[in-house]
């Protein structure tokens, strides 16, 4: 079972619209995705009407979770928990946060604030990510990302190092943009194993975090 947090769509600089997207997960053999576009606080109404509706149409007809989201992306630090708590209280049921990634001019102090933000559920690529953050990260419940995207990918074994002392729960994630990234079972394996993950670890990751994930996303409705 394939399980995904963290993909975008025509709705944001994916390939695919909402509904393909979710279709070809399926295909794919996907338990689970999340869509999770781009956006900051003045664009997010429309973006999660949208992913609402998809979302809603294809539980009703397939054999999928899908999850309507949003992946905060290149806001200023102090916005992110307002616009974490605008998104979950618009229909969100998963707030990602585009972390610090070193391919990107991500504002330092992002995965700071991410950490800190009740609001907040995973925290994407979070590239050079700190012993403080990680130590947040696991304290606050916050799921640190293991990322299959090219470039985001690159610091995936320091990530694994820090998140691994300070106790946090890592989640693979394709940060699809177009179909190519969705997940296969193999991929996803492969990633973990690459960022230097044991193989008891790999199984916690692929399906234990993800159920916890699931389960928290259901307690809240």
């Amino acid at each position: 079972m394939i399980y995904d947090f963290h993909t975008q769509t025509t709705l944001s600089d994916g390939d695919l619209s909402p509904i393909e997207q979710i279709r070809r997960a399926v295909v794919n053999g996907y338990a689970a995705i999340a869509l999770t576009d781009h956006a900051g606080l003045a664009d997010s109404e429309h973006v999660l009407k949208s992913l609402v509706a998809a979302c809603e149409t294809a539980r009703r007809y397939w054999n999928i979770i899908a999850i309507p989201g949003l992946e905060l992306t290149h806001l200023p630090p102090a916005a992110i928990p307002e616009a974490a708590r605008w998104a979950r209280s618009h229909g969100a049921r998963l707030v990602v946060v585009h972390g610090e990634t070193i391919v990107e001019p991500v504002l330092p102090g992002t995965n700071h604030a991410a950490v800190l933000c009740p609001d907040v559920d995973i925290l994407g690529h979070p590239g050079l990510l700190s012993d403080e953050d990680a130590r947040l990260a696991a304290a606050s419940g916050v799921f640190i990302e293991i990322s299959a995207r090219k470039g985001h990918s690159f610091t995936n074994g320091h990530v694994v190092v820090v998140g691994r002392q300070a106790g946090v729960r890592f989640l693979v994630n394709s940060d699809a943009h177009d179909p190519e990234d969705l997940l296969t079972g193999e991929f996803a394996q492969a990633v973990a194993l690459g960022a230097g993950l044991h193989q008891p670890e790999v199984i916690e990751v692929l399906q234990d975090n993800p159920l916890l994930l699931l389960e928290r996303i259901r307690q809240r409705g």
